[in-house]
């Protein structure tokens, strides 16, 4: 069973920085790409950044520059560092991943304080 795990929100300062964490198990890991998402409240789901498995990297345009996916194939961990952050960065971070079906961790709380 594909299970994520995130980990690493908290409160921060606007400028500062935090470093987000996604243990997976259930998966091979080294062969699939992940995905970062955040909601904020009362908002739908966004997508923030993605990983392939060649470590290919994507990010939307909120966040590029400022944000930096990466992933530890013998921690099987996708980590999401995360500077500059703003406000409006504040949200639930979800990890994803697609195999069959897609799966979601429980989330991970960000709150950027002006």
């Amino acid at each position: 069973q594909v299970q994520l795990v995130e980990s690493g929100g908290g409160l921060v300062q606007a400028g500062g920085s935090l470093r987000l964490s996604c243990a997976a198990s259930g998966i091979w890991f080294s062969k699939n790409a992940f995905h970062w998402y955040r909601q904020a409240p009362e908002k739908q789901r966004e997508y923030v950044a993605t990983i392939g498995s060649g470590g290919n990297t994507e990010y939307s345009d909120s966040v590029k520059g400022r944000f930096a996916i990466s992933r530890d194939n013998v921690k099987n961990t996708v980590y999401l560092q995360m500077n500059s952050l703003k406000p409006e960065d504040t949200a639930v971070y979800y990890c994803n991943v697609y195999n069959n079906n897609g799966y979601w961790g429980q989330g991970t709380q960000v709150t950027v304080s002006s």
